[in-house]
């Protein structure tokens, strides 16, 4: 089995910690797995340094300066490997073997990148060699060090496990894998024992720091990514397992929807008030399909054939309301989604999906984001020509 294990920077946060690694490391390799690492710097290493830049240093010096903390946590990891006997090599920016190469924009070299993964992955399979790799970091055609962002150690772990064609990619991390809440606030939380890769992204643009979600974009069906805690000792066993892939889709929702609006005044501010009408539909079996809000209004989508047993249900709940003030009910509304794992990452994505319907003079009814999807609006009579110019926006 292939392997690209990541260690993350608390996982490598002292000397016992590296010991640690390199334990599980050697198990892994001695039970006969092909196993790539990818460190991070070692505990705060990288922070330090931003922080200690007390001048105007360019992009240039400012990636050598911060490189420095990854190029420390190889060479410990591939020390404490060689001393169990492990037959293991580093690899930095300006290595031979070094492996992500970045254009003259700062972006991944695709082509390069797989050729050089694949070189590697034939290395380790032919010389039983363990290559140690810098996270976060990359080089330019030019030589030059760059970065992969924030998160760029995970990132450099499942780009190069897909690219390595790795069984599976583990994430060590501080985190006993995927959790039911953060254990920090709430009793009782448990690890999950899977997970896919639209909730985990979700989760991860909303706050949740398990894994980057720029690494997420390279996870495939094929390959497993797994995250284990480091106290665990084991990177072949445990932690959650994240499941699936992105899906890059745009489609027309088929079913008519209606829009039920409820004002009243400070809707916002009034606790309960949205579990309170979800809730009405809910115990009539009616689904919501959407939910927007105002500070003044709350706006549900549903399947049109609903509309009207909505809209007695919920007028109830505004005559019982010292709070609502009126619904109103329009239709029929079309849907259309846009689904993908790269949305959050690309700057003015929702000004490109809507801007050629403004040109087209169709009116967006509404906008709701998520971390992996956008779904826009739009009169039911415009929905098949909303739907082809949306796409019209990813065929370019």
């Amino acid at each position: 089995m292939r392997v690209v294990a990541k260690f993350g920077g608390t996982s490598l946060g002292n000397g016992d910690r590296v010991n640690r690694a390199a334990d599980s490391i050697t198990a892994a390799v001695e039970n006969g797995h092909e196993v790539a690492v990818v460190a991070s710097a070692m505990g705060s290493t990288t922070d330090f340094l931003l922080d200690e830049i007390q001048y105007e240093a360019d992009e240039a010096d400012r990636a050598e300066i911060v490189s420095m903390g990854e190029r420390t946590s190889v060479r410990m990891l591939k020390g404490a490997l060689s001393a169990r006997g492990v037959n293991a090599v580093f690899l930095e920016p300006g290595s031979e073997d070094w492996p992500v190469i970045t254009n003259e924009h700062g972006e991944v070299d695709v082509e390069e990148t797989t050729r050089r993964a694949k070189v590697l992955a034939e290395q380790m399979h032919n010389d039983d060699v363990v290559p140690v790799i810098t996270g976060f970091l990359a080089q330019d055609h030019a030589g030059n060090v760059t970065t992969l962002g924030r998160g760029g150690s995970d990132t450099s772990a499942v780009m190069l496990g897909k690219y390595m064609n790795a069984d599976e990619v583990v994430i060590v991390t501080d985190v006993e894998g995927v959790m039911t809440g953060d254990p920090r606030v709430v009793e009782g939380a448990r690890n999950v024992g899977e997970i896919t890769v639209d909730e985990l992204r979700n989760l991860s643009f909303r706050g949740a720091e398990v894994v980057a979600p720029s690494a997420l974009t390279y996870k495939d069906s094929e390959m497993g990514v797994r995250v284990v805690h480091y106290q665990h000792g084991d990177i072949m066993t445990g932690g959650t397992n994240i499941e699936g892939e992105f899906e890059n889709l745009i489609d027309l929702q088929e079913d008519k929807l209606a829009c039920l609006t409820i004002a009243g005044r400070a809707i916002r501010n009034r606790p309960g008030i949205l579990s309170e009408l979800s809730t009405a539909l809910a115990d009539e079996d009616i689904n919501i399909d959407a939910v927007s809000s105002g500070m003044d209004s709350i706006t549900f989508y549903l399947n049109e054939d609903y509309a009207e047993e909505a809209e007695t249900l919920l007028h109830d709940a505004v005559v019982d309301s010292e709070t609502l003030s009126s619904i109103t009910v329009a239709d029929p509304f079309a849907v259309i989604r846009v689904t993908g794992g790269e949305l959050q990452t690309e700057p003015g994505i929702v000004h490109r999906i809507v801007e050629p319907l403004a040109e087209d003079h169709i009116n967006v009814q509404d906008v709701i984001t998520s971390a992996t999807s956008v779904a826009v609006f739009v009169d039911w009579e415009n929905g098949e020509d909303a739907l082809r110019l949306i796409q019209g926006v990813f065929d370019n």
